[in-house]
């Protein structure tokens, strides 16, 4: 549900992955979102950004609103933006001066650019996944492709993206962050 009392800022985001992810990425910057009056919110998929603006809109608060998606969900995001009256013809530059990000091909794919597929390893393995993750490697499709590829289908399939979330963004070297994780919390 989305909450809107007292709430000055707030960054909507597809899942709950890239909920926690956020979360964890501002407390290790410092930031106390709550305190500042700043919220990140799950809004249940891309499908729903539109109803979600319509309804920050019709509750006649003043609330900065900035946003996080996949880049397949891009569109869909730019559509919602431009129905919801905060620009025409938005392009990817556009929608970042608006406070919306997208990730490469999605969160995982830029955790996992940022860390390196070596450091996820270590991350799958201090969290008992590492062998579960080998295992998966040697299945027929996924033998032979690259590890990045392999890391981002294990965290859509077994490992699950909500668990890893959080160990991924801890191990993150903060001069590393990827860009659109650092860019929309600035937003707010």
């Amino acid at each position: 549900m989305l909450q809107l009392d007292g709430v000055a800022a707030l960054v909507l985001v597809e899942g709950v992955s890239d909920e926690v992810a956020l979360e964890t990425l501002a407390a290790r910057r410092g930031r106390d979102l709550a305190a500042e009056g700043a919220s990140v919110v799950s809004i249940g998929g891309a499908q729903a950004i539109g109803k979600v603006l319509a309804r920050i809109q019709a509750s006649g608060r003043d609330i900065r609103v900035a946003g996080l998606c996949d880049a397949a969900e891009e569109a869909g995001f730019r559509r919602a933006l431009e129905r919801a009256g905060l620009g025409s013809e938005l392009t990817r530059e556009g929608m970042e001066a608006l406070g919306f990000y997208v990730c490469e091909q999605d969160l995982e794919d830029e955790l996992i650019r940022a860390l390196g597929a070596g450091v996820v390893q270590e991350v799958l393995a201090r969290n008992g996944s590492l062998s579960s993750f080998r295992t998966f490697q040697k299945q027929p499709q996924w033998h032979g492709r690259p590890v990045e590829s392999q890391l981002r289908r294990f965290f859509g399939s077994s490992a699950g993206k909500i668990k890893y979330a959080r160990p991924l963004v801890e191990a993150l070297d903060l001069t590393r962050v990827p860009r659109p994780l650092d860019a929309v919390l600035a937003h707010v």
